[in-house]
């Protein structure tokens, strides 16, 4: 019966080290960092809840980038869903140095986060524009997408330990003895 214990003790132990705890990536985390662009490409992202996109299909419109074709509402729609906790990868800095650009694509697309003040500074999806209901209009591939309700409140979150761990430059002290 001890072994029995002791071995779920260990099991359990395990199991909590090896779990990744992710954290919002926040404005603040942003600024007490000082991460170039190069250091924020070292750091792997996710969402925190899924994310869906859509957008309607004209019956000329033979370009499908990546998503899947569904129907909505009788027309013909190509759909993106980024799954909660997808990783993504920082691409570039847009419009302002807080805001970026990050790709959940092998083929680099990529959707647009910031600091939103209403959620305590954490990097949310950014939308050309939000309309009521918490639909939104975005970017992606080069192509306009209406936003779900709901993804919207989707945030960047980073493990940051390995995050921290990202811009550390270390040296060992040699010594010194007189001469």
């Amino acid at each position: 019966m001890k072994n029995v214990i002791l071995c779920l003790s260990v099991l359990a132990a395990v199991l909590v080290t090896s779990c990744v705890s992710l954290s919002p990536f926040t404005e603040e985390l942003y600024e007490n960092s000082g991460w170039s662009d190069d250091d924020l490409k070292q750091i792997q992202f996710y969402t925190s809840r899924e994310i869906i996109i859509y957008r309607k299909l004209k019956s000329n419109d033979t370009r499908i980038s990546g998503g899947k074709i569904v129907s909505k509402d009788g027309r013909q729609v190509e759909e993106i869903i980024i799954k909660k906790r997808t990783p993504g990868v920082f691409e570039v800095r847009k419009d302002s140095s807080e805001t970026f650009a990050v790709s959940f694509d092998v083929d680099g697309r990529y959707l647009t986060f910031g600091p939103n003040p209403k959620m305590g500074g954490k990097y949310t999806l950014r939308a050309k524009e939000w309309k009521k209901g918490g639909k939104g209009i975005v970017t992606y591939g080069g192509e306009e997408y209406e936003v779900v309700p709901g993804s919207g409140y989707a945030t960047l979150l980073v493990d940051l330990k390995k995050a921290q761990n990202t811009n550390v430059k270390s040296r060992k002290a040699k010594g010194r003895k007189v001469n």
